[in-house]
């Protein structure tokens, strides 16, 4: 239940270099640093709905842990894939639909932090959110 909450984007790290190597053209990966992205969490035991709200569009995403579920990234990529806790991490694991290739990402709270870290074709970004 810690990742309950409205979280706002405070700063990113190797986020451009991390949109890259996803095939994100660079105009897109300009625009998609400074999304002003804004998500708020909703766990109810093992369903999550999170919501997604930035410049460029605002979705709501319902999973249940460990069952897979279809997704669009914010460029049209598509994926599938399933989150599953690992202790107090919320780890996901998708494969895109056009390559096959494996994005991993990971939901923590640290001190007063939601910082997400995804991990694509070796390159990791770390985007930080505060409540």
């Amino acid at each position: 239940m810690a990742f309950n909450g409205t979280w706002k984007i405070d700063r990113n790290e190797n986020y451009e270099k991390f949109m890259e190597a996803m095939g994100v053209n660079v105009m897109k990966r300009k625009l998609g640093a400074h999304d002003n992205l804004k998500i708020t969490v909703q766990q109810d035991g093992n369903k999550f709905t999170v919501k997604e709200s930035s410049n460029f569009r605002t979705i709501e995403i319902e999973f249940t842990l460990g069952v897979n579920f279809e997704y669009s990234l914010a460029d049209g990529t598509e994926l599938t894939g399933s989150w599953n806790m690992e202790g107090d991490k919320l780890v996901g694991k998708f494969t895109r639909k056009d390559n096959g290739k494996v994005l991993t990402a990971c939901r923590e709270i640290v001190g007063d932090e939601l910082v997400q870290t995804y991990v694509y074709e070796g390159v990791e970004a770390k985007r930080i959110f505060k409540r």
